[in-house]
């Protein structure tokens, strides 16, 4: 629908922006079988790549954000903030399960 919408807003007549838009979500269910077969197949490395996520995420909060956070005098809150943000998750990781 949106598709249709930007075609008709831009002077396309309505049945060839109703037929544009039904060729582009044609698209979406073969895209989305695929990849759940991709993710069949690739399960085994799943875990890998969510270590290599969790890898680049550290990376970034320990030379991005936390000096960020640390510059004008704010790293006092920022330590406590941080402090309370792992003592809430850890907490809600123990208590949901």
């Amino acid at each position: 629908m949106a598709v249709a919408v930007s075609l008709l807003g831009e002077g396309y007549p309505k049945l060839r922006a109703w037929g544009i838009a039904a060729l582009t979500g044609m698209v979406e269910p073969i895209g989305g079988l695929l990849g759940a077969g991709i993710i069949t197949l690739s399960e085994p490395l799943l875990p890998w790549g969510l270590a290599f996520a969790a890898g680049a995420m550290i990376y970034v909060i320990s030379h991005e954000i936390i000096p960020e956070t640390h510059r004008s005098g704010h790293q006092n809150r920022a330590t406590l903030g941080l402090a309370v943000g792992l003592v809430l998750m850890l907490f809600l990781d123990v208590w949901l399960g």
